[in-house]
C-alpha cells in the first residue's frame, strides 16, 4: 500500500503543529520547511480543517495550530481523513466486477484483513507520539529560525 503525497504532507503540518504547540504556525513557515508549494499546503489545510485536527486564526500575528491536543488525534484518523481511497486491488471497487473470481477468490478477503491490520496500527499511534522530539524536530525545520524571520518582519 502506499500512501498519497496530500497525506503524508498532512501528517507532516501536524506534527509542526505539535512541535509548536504554543504559537500559530505562519503558513509560509510550514510550506518552506517542507519544500511544497503554499497552495498545495492550503489543500491540505482545508482537509485538516474540515476534520477538527487544526484550526486557522485570522490577522496578523495568526496561522494555524491543534484544534485538539496532539495526543488525541490517531495517525488512523488522519489516513483516514487524507486519503481518498482504499482501493487495494480492482476487486475493492463494487462497481468492477469483471473477476470471473470475484466469488470465490481468497484474495480480496486477505487484502481486506491486511487494511484492516495495517489501520489498526495507524490507530494505536498518535500525533503526540511522533512529535515526541520537539527539540529535534525544531531544529531539522529549523522552526526558530523561521519564527525569528517571521517576528523580524513583522515589526
Amino acid at each position: 500500500m502506499r500512501l498519497t503525497q496530500q497525506t503524508n504532507y498532512a501528517v507532516r503540518t501536524l506534527i509542526y503543529c505539535a512541535a509548536n504547540p504554543d504559537t500559530p504556525s505562519r503558513v509560509a513557515d510550514v510550506a518552506a520547511s517542507f519544500e511544497m508549494s503554499e497552495a498545495h499546503l492550503f489543500k491540505i489545510l482545508k482537509v485538516l480543517v474540515s476534520n477538527n485536527f487544526v484550526r486557522t486564526i485570522r490577522g496578523r500575528n495568526g496561522g494555524l495550530m491543534l484544534a485538539k491536543p496532539a495526543s488525541e488525534i490517531t495517525v488512523g484518523q488522519v489516513v483516514r481523513a487524507a486519503e481518498e481511497s482504499f482501493l487495494l486491488a480492482e476487486c475493492f471497487d463494487s462497481g468492477r466486477r469483471d473477476c470471473p473470481l470475484i466469488t470465490s477468490c481468497g484474495f480480496n478477503g486477505l487484502l481486506h484483513e491486511a487494511l484492516e491490520a495495517f489501520m489498526t496500527v495507524l490507530d494505536a499511534h498518535t500525533i503526540a507520539e511522533l512529535a515526541e522530539d520537539r527539540h529535534e524536530i525544531r531544529f531539522l525545520l529549523k522552526m526558530d529560525e523561521a519564527m525569528e524571520m517571521g517576528a523580524a518582519a513583522a515589526q
